[in-house]
């Protein structure tokens, strides 16, 4: 898997790790809070209840009076200790841990995109934490045919039924933050036009079926060379430094997919390059594949005023920083992006402690 580090100093880190095989999603640090998420195959007693997710919280053990809340008992409980959740873990009562409905993506039969949901208490501040795993795009071509895809209303649709279960009425609303692979994907038409806007687009069509199974897009002169290949899991664009130069930033305009939930979801500015697809050769470590078109995929959002909690924090000696990490070093497919910043001792919404929480005996 990964290693993280823990400083006494205060300071705190969240990130979207891939190890080999296991994507680890979302390292969270506030107030020497760490929390990483990782992306790992579930231990499920039915194949219908597997979903792609588990989280790692690590608390530094210089913290003390940390509460996490029971969704079974809607009380906090001392954290305290060490503790393992394995196996079932719907029946865990310390997380809400859900599968999207099947019929959101068809198309995969055996999907396991999901989320999980866990509520904390950390310097008298309540925050939620959640892990997501939204719904990749299937194909390159299917994506080029309108702006926006299909693909990017499944993900609205996902999304949305995350942030309706996380702020409905059978809890108390909280701050919270929402980390892991969105799989965001810049708006593929647009990107394609502006990439090939002195092209001219050869469709390669199956022989049995007539279905369009390859663009080819050619320079008008330069003798017609190459510019682009698009095929259902080809995206070969014959320059990549365009997605590297100033870590990608003129692409942000067609990174649309976050613009839908505006008023519910806010992000610090993306100073880093796209997070996905590289390389998984270990000599590449700044190079992305050609499957897909690189995008920022991997993301920390929060509610607004989960947002106040990040920039109160901000100040001459501690700044808040949003990056990604090993920029020039093999990490899997997906690169980390972390979330960096403190929580001011009493900030945000206070934990009703006196009333809702369990006391529990040290282990």
């Amino acid at each position: 898997m990964g290693t993280a580090l823990l400083h006494r100093d205060g300071s705190c880190c969240s990130a979207r790790v891939c190890w080999e095989k296991c994507r680890c999603h979302g390292v969270l640090r506030g107030l020497e809070l760490l929390v990483l998420g990782i992306s790992a195959l579930s231990h499920c007693i039915s194949l219908f209840a597997l979903q792609a997710l588990g989280s790692f919280y690590f608390l530094h053990e210089s913290l003390k009076n940390i509460y996490q809340f029971d969704f079974k008992a809607k009380k906090y409980k001392k954290v305290t200790g060490k503790e393992i959740y394995s196996d079932t873990l719907e029946s865990t009562p310390m997380l809400e841990k859900e599968k999207f409905p099947q019929d959101y993506f068809p198309e995969c039969k055996w999907s396991r995109k999901g989320f999980i949901r866990t509520r904390w208490c950390v310097a008298d501040c309540a925050f939620d934490l959640v892990n997501v795993h939204l719904f990749h795009d299937a194909s390159n071509l299917v994506a080029w045919e309108t702006s926006p895809s299909v693909y990017s209303g499944i993900r609205h649709k996902a999304l949305g039924y995350v942030l309706d279960r996380i702020v409905d009425q059978r809890f108390e609303k909280v701050s919270y933050f929402v980390f892991g692979d969105f799989n965001f994907r810049l708006d593929s038409k647009s990107v394609v036009e502006t990439l090939c806007t002195k092209a001219t687009m050869q469709t390669v069509r199956a022989a049995d079926t007539n279905e369009v199974v390859k663009l080819i897009f050619r320079e008008s002169d330069n003798d017609r060379k190459v510019m682009l290949q698009l095929e259902k899991k080809l995206f070969d664009y014959f320059d990549q430094e365009v997605f590297r130069d100033n870590n990608g930033t003129a692409l942000l305009e067609f990174d649309k997919e976050l613009s839908v939930f505006k008023d519910r979801l806010c992000e610090l500015d993306i100073s880093f390059p796209p997070s996905y697809p590289y390389s998984e050769d270990s000599s590449q470590g700044e190079q992305y594949m050609n499957t897909r078109c690189p995008a920022w995929c991997d993301r920390i959002l929060m509610s607004p005023s989960a947002k106040e909690l990040v920039l109160k924090s901000e100040s001459e000696e501690k700044v808040v920083t949003y990056d990604h990490i090993g920029p020039n070093v093999c990490m899997g497919d997906h690169k980390p992006v972390f979330l960096a910043f403190r929580i001011a001792p009493g900030a945000g919404k206070r934990c009703q402690r006196s009333e809702r929480i369990l006391r529990q005996t040290a282990l």
